[in-house]
């Protein structure tokens, strides 16, 4: 293990506390590789560098054991599982953006009922607009992905006072706060949700899984957060509901990505619009830094990983 290599994003000297048996090299995305990645055999994702970047180099990596992304989803480096050594793993970085994430959830939330972006355009305008909005006390919440970033978006819920929260995942269980229900029971539950969140990881599942039909579920006013990954969404439908004034959304994700200027989600009435900056906050590093650095003692002490989500050479 002592002639191992570990590629990070960040300086390895920044984490501190890492294991003395591993070699570490820094590569955040640049076009010369800093050592011969065939040595490598723990690779840290680079964040926020896009799918092409983040997969280059694991063809080049047949020792690599571990591919450890600092994104709660795994969709930018799913394609190259299959490539990988059989038994590597791939991690996804749970718990690293739950709270930078959530807090999004909630403020777009907030900023849609209560009106800000007008408030915004107005006081560019030096207009004093005054007005009734709808608050976010007293209104059902469902969330549509109870993970771990699910389940932040709650914690912050509850202080606000919200009438019911209802929770959605793949499988149904029993949370702190209440039951989880299986996505098959959205019919039943979409009607009654003033705010519907979406917090699920990007699959094939889930994949176009907010489609006509689901919006056409959501009762009348109802508004749609979007903070998982654009591609749940199909943009048409919704873009349908919005021009028709039925229907509200918040969105830090869109599909595509980025939005280009000419798209008519920009000026679509009822929506607000920020560029996928649910993660990189102030929060982001030491939580990232934290997890690099438990992973890598489990690593170097030979234990299993935390937050695998896919084994190359497994399926199913």
């Amino acid at each position: 293990m002592a002639s191992a290599d570990v590629w990070l994003p960040v300086p390895p000297a920044e984490i501190g506390g890492l294991p003395d048996s591993l070699h570490y090299v820094r590569w955040d995305g640049e076009e010369e590789f800093p050592a011969d990645p065939a040595r490598c055999v723990f690779y840290a994702v680079p964040y926020l560098k896009g799918s092409e970047v983040a997969v280059r180099p694991l063809a080049h990596m047949p020792r690599v054991r571990v591919v450890q992304t600092l994104t709660a989803g795994t969709d930018h480096v799913a394609s190259a599982v299959p490539g990988l050594p059989r038994g590597a793993v791939l991690c996804n970085a749970r718990g690293v953006h739950d709270a930078g994430t959530a807090e999004l959830a909630l403020t777009l939330a907030l900023a849609s009922l209560r009106g800000v972006p007008g408030f915004v355009r107005a006081q560019d305008e030096g207009r004093w607009t005054p007005g009734f909005r709808p608050a976010l006390a007293d209104r059902t919440a469902l969330i549509v992905g109870y993970g771990a970033i699910g389940a932040a978006v709650e914690e912050r819920l509850v202080p606000f006072e919200v009438e019911a929260v209802h929770r959605v995942a793949r499988t149904a269980r029993a949370a702190r706060r209440g039951p989880v229900h299986t996505l098959a029971e959205l019919p039943r539950l979409l009607p009654g949700a003033d705010v519907v969140f979406l917090t699920v990881p990007l699959t094939e599942t889930t994949r176009g899984l907010v489609d006509a039909d689901f919006l056409a579920r959501m009762k009348d006013g109802a508004l749609l957060v979007n903070v998982a990954r654009g591609a749940v969404v199909d943009t048409g439908a919704l873009l349908a509901e919005l021009e028709s004034g039925r229907l509200r959304a918040a969105l830090d994700v869109t599909d595509p990505e980025p939005l280009p200027a000419d798209h008519p989600l920009w000026r679509a009435p009822g929506v607000l619009i920020t560029p996928h900056v649910g993660g990189p906050t102030s929060a982001f590093l030491p939580r990232a830094k934290r997890l690099l650095r438990s992973q890598l003692r489990l690593f170097a002490a030979g234990e299993p990983l935390e937050h695998v989500v896919a084994v190359a050479g497994e399926t199913g």
